[in-house]
C-alpha cells in the first residue's frame, strides 16, 4: 500500500518511503520511491533521495509525515520533466 498518492498531469503516482544509511555514514537518509499507478507498459519507477537526515530511523519516518504534497510533486517534476 502506498504511503501517499499524488497526481501530475493526469498521471497517478504511488509514493513509498524508506531510509538508508550509506557505508561509513552515521546518518540515515530519507529516500522516496515513485511508481506510476497506471500505464500501458511496465510501470515506471524511480527512487529519489529527500533532504532529510537523522541518526534515528524512526525520527525520519515521523519527519516524513510532515512533508507537504507540493514538495513531493516538486521532486516528481525534477525527476520526470
Amino acid at each position: 500500500m502506498a504511503w501517499r498518492v499524488i497526481s501530475r498531469e493526469g498521471e497517478v503516482w504511488h509514493v513509498h518511503r524508506a531510509v538508508e544509511r550509506r557505508p561509513n555514514q552515521s546518518q540515515w537518509q530519507l529516500v522516496l520511491s515513485f511508481r506510476a499507478a497506471e500505464t500501458a507498459q511496465e510501470p515506471e519507477t524511480f527512487w529519489a533521495p529527500y533532504p532529510l537526515e537523522s541518526t534515528s530511523k524512526s525520527s525520519l519516518f515521523i519527519q516524513a509525515e510532515k512533508i507537504p504534497d507540493e514538495a513531493l510533486h516538486d521532486l516528481l517534476c525534477q525527476h520526470r520533466p
